[in-house]
């Protein structure tokens, strides 16, 4: 079960070898002599790449409860159940893995010597199956799925510019004053609309728009710069707000909050390094003020 893991982590038979220590004709057998005694095949072989069957899916995360319930049996027997040990895989937004996840990593970390961490900060959905990960930080309205999922905070999507550019150029008091604007766009694709909830429904407006961006820091200090209006998410301008360099607009044209969930695998029977890291996790993000204001 461990070598079929890593080949299927390591999307091949040389890469599993390199990391079990094993030669590349051991690690086939291995695998060939599991898939012979399961009756089914676990992973489709090319001359270019390695994947997982819909059986090796399936297959893949029952190895991975049942070796992590083996390593809890056997660390309660030899005393150490309540010190967790191994990796954990965490996922998150670039800007609140930095602000937020890291120090909540390092932290642990700290506390938890035994326990190694590897992180993926994207600003994508990252499925925890493909990617090996344990826990996922998502900014959203969940869909329904097998993970557990924790509800820590919310954040708002906020319009802000500079002091220094409201004066200048006046503050807009509806959507529709955002024509006689300059807008930066934050967007993973080059979209330049910004939709608003309204009593009809929801308006839809395209301001001028000079930059579109695909990184929520660069818009943030173009807009510190007094270049324009920015629609960002109110945890990644808090240090700006606070200093002054940023004011937020149109507040109450807000959509909705979005909810902050810490998702992982297993639920209570994920590994005790998972478990500790998400109910660590879960106290340190309910406690920031930032997420939760009126905690």
């Amino acid at each position: 079960m461990r070598v079929f893991i890593a080949v299927a982590e390591g999307a091949g038979f040389a890469a599993a070898a390199r990391r079990l220590g094993m030669s590349p004709p051991a690690v086939t057998r291995a695998v060939s002599a599991l898939e012979d005694r399961i009756g089914t095949r676990l992973l489709h072989r090319t001359t270019r790449s390695v994947r997982l069957s819909e059986a090796g899916i399936r297959y893949l995360a029952d190895c991975k409860r049942i070796l992590g319930e083996i390593e809890e049996a056997e660390a309660s027997v030899a005393g150490a159940h309540a010190e967790p040990r191994g990796q954990i895989a965490v996922t998150a937004p670039i800007m609140f893995g930095r602000i937020h996840v890291a120090p909540i990593l390092l932290d642990f970390l700290a506390r938890y010597p035994q326990v190694t961490a590897r992180t993926i900060l994207v600003d994508r959905v990252v499925d925890l199956m493909d990617e090996g990960l344990d826990v996922a930080v998502r900014i959203a309205d969940l869909p329904d799925s097998s993970l557990s999922a924790v509800r820590v905070g919310q954040v708002r999507r906020v319009v802000c510019a500079s002091p220094d550019y409201l004066a200048a150029r006046g503050v807009p008091q509806t959507p529709d004053d955002l024509a006689q604007h300059n807008a930066i766009i934050f967007a993973q694709a080059a979209s330049a609309e910004w939709s608003f909830p309204s009593a009809t429904g929801v308006v839809t407006v395209r301001p001028p728009t000079q930059f579109i961006v695909n990184t929520a820091d660069v818009a943030i200090a173009a807009a510190i710069a007094g270049r324009g209006l920015t629609r960002v998410l109110s945890y990644q301008i808090a240090p700006a707000l606070q200093a002054r360099q940023l004011a937020i607009v149109l507040e109450k044209f807000e959509p909705p909050p979005l909810p902050i969930h810490i998702v992982h695998r297993e639920g209570r029977r994920a590994a005790a390094r998972v478990r500790a890291f998400v109910d660590f996790a879960v106290d340190r993000l309910r406690r920031d003020k930032a997420l939760n204001p009126t905690s």
